[in-house]
């Protein structure tokens, strides 16, 4: 919940030029109040424009939520669903979840599916059931066809806005363990998955945790909100 309309135009107007050589895909997921403004912005530049939040009715009585339809008027391409903030402070659940992937995904919008145990889930040692349990949850009744169109993004709650990383290795190893849980279902289409690693990725860590053999991309949250370390990101 950061930026009016004007202050994403200026970010992105920033943005621009700093990745436009990139060979990465990068999307940007303002607030549903500036994606007019950004979509206006972004014309022309190749990155994408993704929301935060959807709901997983088509319309009606439901005071407060956006549709598919009405992101797709807006040109949103990419919607994250499940962030480690809508399930902690909006009592967003992996059923939610599971629906609004299968709204975005009938609705030609790319799903990125956020996975991620809580601190004492890590402590306890139950972080591979926890987020096998939420990637398998969240995937329900999909085809294979339709899981690999879907990102994963792994974000340990724990590291959420705190400054706080997990190790590469440790990234990795979970990111593996989310991968695994695809294949155990969907079989190879778990290979052409992007799992990405949102646990505060910035400039200083991002050589590190995309060198790892699974990880493919990331979330990016404080370090997005400037220009410039958005693109070291990018440009890593």
């Amino acid at each position: 919940m950061n930026k009016t309309p004007d202050e994403a135009v200026v970010l992105i107007e920033e943005l621009k030029p700093l990745v436009k050589d990139t060979q990465a895909t990068v999307v940007v997921c303002p607030p549903y109040a500036c994606l007019a403004a950004a979509k206006e912005a972004l014309a022309g530049s190749g990155i994408g424009l993704g929301a935060q939040n959807l709901d997983y009715h088509d319309s009606g009585a439901y005071t407060g939520e956006i549709s598919a339809d009405m992101l797709k008027a807006l040109g949103v391409q990419y919607v994250i669903i499940g962030h480690s903030e809508r399930r902690q402070y909006y009592a967003e659940t992996d059923d939610t979840v599971n629906l609004k992937v299968k709204q975005a995904l009938k609705n030609g919008l790319i799903p990125i599916m956020c996975v991620g145990e809580l601190l004492e889930e890590r402590e306890q040692g139950i972080t591979a059931e926890i987020v096998s349990m939420q990637t398998k949850l969240g995937l329900l009744g999909l085809d294979a066809a339709d899981v690999e169109k879907v990102i994963i993004a792994y974000e340990p709650v724990w590291a959420i806005g705190t400054g706080k990383t997990a190790t590469s290795d440790d990234a990795n190893d979970t990111i593996k363990i989310i991968r695994n849980a695809v294949k155990e279902v969907f079989g190879a289409s778990a290979d052409k998955v992007r799992i990405q690693y949102g646990g505060s990725m910035n400039p200083k860590n991002v050589s590190e945790l995309m060198a790892m053999s699974d990880i493919d991309g990331g979330l990016i949250g404080g370090a997005s909100l400037k220009a410039e370390d958005f693109s070291k990101v990018v440009n890593y």
